[in-house]
């Protein structure tokens, strides 16, 4: 439940065109820790709705308020946490229409290059480079190339160097 700051401040920032930080909003980032606490409202007197257990994980920067960011992921909820909880390094979630589907992870940026490995949905990646609809990628046993869209993390034709 929302106090009258909490939401006070929720309007505030929702209405806001220029960011706390003075970065683009919105903005993909990554969690920093193994415990992220999201609440509410973007003060620590709101309640903690749940917790992220998952250093790494992409979330995307809706809004900002003095020191708070309410952020989105990758299933679509959304809460605030508290900025020193982020991480500017960009990391990604493979995505797929068919949640048994697997994506490509490629030699190169061409479909006609070798497969270095087939991706599941929901795998966690740090994103090294995008370019031209492509993504360079690694993570746990994998490096590789991958197509921007079978990603969520980075938005459709951003480049990443």
């Amino acid at each position: 439940m929302l106090n009258a700051v909490g939401i006070e401040a929720t309007a505030n920032a929702k209405d806001s065109a220029l960011s706390a930080s003075g970065l683009p909003v919105p903005r993909y980032v990554s969690l920093k820790s193994d415990h992220v606490n999201v609440r509410a409202g973007p003060t620590k007197d709101n309640d903690v709705a749940w917790v992220y257990t998952k250093a790494g994980l992409p979330v995307e920067i809706t809004a900002e308020f003095e020191n708070w960011r309410r952020i989105r992921d990758s299933e679509g909820a959304e809460g605030w946490v508290y900025h020193s909880l982020l991480s500017g390094r960009r990391t990604a979630v493979v995505t797929m229409k068919h949640k048994d589907d697997l994506a490509q992870l490629y030699s190169s940026a061409d479909t006609e290059s070798a497969v270095a490995a087939r991706l599941q949905a929901g795998v966690v990646a740090q994103v090294k480079h995008c370019a031209a609809g492509w993504c360079h990628v690694a993570g746990d046993g994998f490096d590789g190339w991958i197509q921007q869209q079978r990603l969520w993390g980075v938005y459709a034709d951003e480049k990443i160097n």
